[in-house]
């Protein structure tokens, strides 16, 4: 099966079939750096990191562009209350992103643009349009006017008489309501650059059609980003890159949101979790395997206990791959099974990846139990690869520490140990010696670690404040 990936513009699943053979270009809106990210932030980045690894071990050669946007009014806003200067507070928090994504396993993109380093691409994408009559400027703003490409609502299958662009009451020139800004004409105390229509800054919308056509080209492979997205601002630089004579993206796709009591998690809504906070209660990469477990498309409904699930069914993986390292010996990259690849194939199908993950360990602790050496040793190979391709390989991790630091190096040392003790229980089980089992048991519980005897094998967990 060739990969098939679901197309928001069509509503459909579709082969992928790249504009280059043998390369795949994708464009991923990435953060208004405007505040310290939260788990909902970072959901999008982590869901291409997959499409993209998954698209590299395919045999592709990947061109990911993810733009950031420090330019914004949300950033002006937030930093006139904390009296800093907008550049300043951009930087920080761009920063702040960055640091994020490092700490999760995310790949870099092959460019990180920003959206104040492009101004030039941007003017000279109003003029195109104004050439071609598909916008219009007024008292210093320029405009694209919407009754002048029929297609326009494609994308999210908005109607014309029932959309609204959310860009206030202040129409300063407008001709219809339902235009989108372009440029913004300057504001006392705002940044601003000199245009043939005057002095002014970008427009969210424009932001991204410039940057992903001069990375990209005018016709690209994929244009990612969250669900929210979709109208206004993917349904605008849709019509504003064809409107410009750029065939633009291909594919279309969207991740679903991180919700908080069934609200999608937002600054606005004051029901965030920023990340640094999640990572004092576990593993940066048990959060990435939290994140990535559900298909992209499915909303996330962020709970306590499910993230305390997420981080146990990831310690099986590691423990498995651990358990075979100890006894046999050094565990290489194998090869992913035909099951995992047919789920990745199917619009990058996580939930069914993992299942195939699971079940080889499954398979693996039995026959490390059994002891099928080398039968153990293949299918931790084959664990290794396909965790690889969702960027949660335990060796990997254990040799970079998660960028835990010595946090993570603590955790790691205490997870030798408690494995070393829980393969003399496992022989003594074995060799029917249950006192001894007991009291192996009894020592790990007295040391705040809790025992669990799963199907795949026994696991491990630290008591509340342990």
């Amino acid at each position: 099966m060739s990969l098939h990936l679901y197309d928001t513009a069509r509503r459909e699943l579709r082969e992928f079939r790249p504009q280059r053979a043998g390369t795949a270009s994708i464009y991923v809106c990435g953060a208004t750096v405007q505040g310290v990210p939260h788990v909902g932030h970072v959901r999008s980045g982590l869901d291409f990191d997959v499409l993209r690894r998954w698209l590299t071990h395919s045999g592709y050669d990947v061109l990911l562009v993810r733009n950031v946007t420090d330019i914004d009014d949300k950033i002006l806003t937030k930093a006139e209350a904390a009296g800093r200067p907008w550049w300043e507070w951009a930087a920080t928090h761009e920063r702040a992103f960055a640091a994020a994504y490092d700490a999760l396993g995310c790949l870099p993109p092959s460019i990180e643009p920003r959206a104040t380093g492009h101004v030039t691409e941007m003017i000279e994408l109003i003029e195109r349009l104004i050439e071609r009559g598909h916008a219009y400027s007024a008292g210093g703003d320029v405009y694209f006017a919407v009754s002048t490409w029929p297609s326009y609502g494609e994308l999210s299958g908005q109607r014309l008489e029932e959309m609204e662009q959310g860009e206030g009451s202040d129409p300063r020139g407008k001709r219809d309501p339902r235009d989108f800004t372009l440029w913004k004409a300057a504001k006392p105390g705002e940044p601003d650059w000199p245009t043939p229509w005057g002095r002014g800054r970008p427009g969210w919308h424009l932001e991204c059609s410039a940057m992903a056509t001069r990375y990209l080209g005018p016709r690209f492979d994929i244009h990612g980003g969250g669900l929210d997205l979709v109208f206004p601002h993917h349904e605008n630089e849709l019509a504003q890159s064809r409107a410009a004579g750029d065939g633009f993206a291909e594919y279309w796709l969207h991740n679903a949101w991180v919700t908080m009591a069934g609200a999608k998690m937002s600054k606005s809504l004051g029901n965030t979790l920023t990340i640094p906070a999640v990572l004092q209660r576990v593993r940066p990469v048990e959060l990435r395997y939290y994140l990535v477990a559900p298909h992209y498309r499915s909303t996330l409904e962020y709970s306590e206990e499910a993230l305390a699930e997420a981080a146990a069914a990831y310690h099986r993986i590691e423990s498995f791959v651990h358990r075979v390292h100890d006894r046999v010996g050094a565990v290489e990259v194998g090869r992913v099974s035909d099951a995992f690849a047919a789920a990745l194939d199917d619009d990058i199908a996580t939930p069914a990846a993992l299942a195939e993950v699971h079940e080889t360990v499954r398979r693996g602790n039995a026959a490390l139990d059994a002891g099928a050496r080398d039968q153990a040793l293949a299918l931790a190979g084959a664990v290794r690869a396909m965790t690889g391709v969702l960027g949660l390989d335990p060796v990997v991790w254990a040799e970079t520490s998660g960028a835990g630091g010595s946090g993570d190096a603590a955790r790691q040392a205490l997870g030798s140990l408690v494995d070393a003790l829980l393969e003399q229980r496992t022989r003594a089980r074995a060799e029917r010696d249950f006192a001894r089992a007991d009291a192996l048991r009894d020592e790990l519980t007295a040391a705040g670690v809790v025992v669990e005897d799963t199907a795949d094998g026994p696991t491990w967990t630290l008591k509340d404040g342990a």
